[in-house]
């Protein structure tokens, strides 16, 4: 399987278009509603623009469908309808929060629906070539769609491994929280220190060292020995200042607060650097504070 569809030329098809091209893969159509990006793509990869999806969709051996989460259910239908799937095609979607089954009116015609979702995080295409390889992707799908899912994968220069489709929520769950959340729990820390008068770009630019040794040290000693801090050595002084000072200057972000607190003493008992008694006596704390608000 080397000749490739794309449906779909935001930032993650065209970044797996140029990637896979550049590995030998021939790109034999592009298909996008917005007519510049299909030109972008075609552009990088020396593809055909096709004006419809079934012209994407005849040459392809495997069929990417990589637009919006929304889309790719009316995508595929629509490609049903027309008659676009043939037997043995790889019909993939990139979504993380999708299962396969959105790609099940392919299956009538003997196509293998298949999800491959790579745990990282695109802002820009150029930042998306760059990061794809070397991404652990989750692969979900029809059982013979594993082995050529797989390919793809190491052609991508990743890793991977393979998860059922009813777990799929919680996979993205997690991802979202060691992702997206990362950034609200950033912000929120910009805005303490926004709030004793440092410049949001200059407190940014103190905490990125903080953020990236916090990130190495866990990537060197995993967790939860990279946890530090004032529940990691069982600070109940410390705690309670930050909780004062929280109730008087920004009280809307004390539950917030209190219950990543809650959570941060399971993993300093983990690491067992906290006595059973001062973790106690902190939950106890987070747990009055989010009860009182």
């Amino acid at each position: 399987m080397r000749k490739i569809g794309i449906v779909g030329a935001g930032v993650v098809g065209t970044a797996v278009g140029i990637i896979l091209d550049s590995k030998g893969y021939e790109i034999t159509g592009v298909y996008d509603i917005n007519p510049e990006s299909t030109r972008q793509l075609v552009e990088r990869v020396g593809a055909v623009a096709c004006s419809s999806l079934r012209e994407v969709a005849e040459q392809a051996e495997i069929l990417f469908v990589t637009t919006s989460d929304s889309a790719i259910g009316k995508v595929v239908e629509d490609l049903a309808e027309e008659g676009g799937f043939f037997e043995g095609q790889l019909v993939v979607h990139m979504s993380g929060a999708l299962t396969s089954e959105v790609l099940e009116p392919a299956v009538v015609f003997g196509a293998l629906p298949v999800s491959i979702h790579p745990m990282q995080s695109f802002a820009t295409t150029e930042r998306a070539v760059k990061n794809l390889p070397g991404s652990v992707f989750t692969i979900e799908g029809d059982p013979k769609a594993h082995s050529p899912a797989a390919d793809l994968v190491k052609d991508l220069d990743g890793e991977y491994f393979f998860i059922d489709k009813k777990v799929k929520p919680l996979y993205h769950a997690g991802a979202c929280i060691v992702s997206n959340y990362l950034v609200t729990v950033i912000d929120v820390g910009l805005q303490l220190l926004e709030s004793i008068g440092i410049p949001r770009a200059q407190a940014l630019q103190a905490a990125l060292p903080l953020i990236k040794g916090t990130i190495k040290n866990i990537e060197k000693i995993g967790i939860p020995r990279a946890l530090t801090g004032p529940i990691a050595r069982g600070d109940l002084m410390t705690v309670l200042k930050h909780l004062d000072c929280l109730e008087e200057m920004a009280p809307q972000l004390i539950v917030l607060y209190s219950w990543l607190g809650y959570y941060t003493t399971e993993v300093a008992k983990a690491k067992g650097t906290v006595e059973d008694t001062a973790a106690e006596a902190m939950r106890n704390l987070f747990l009055r504070k989010m009860s009182s608000m």
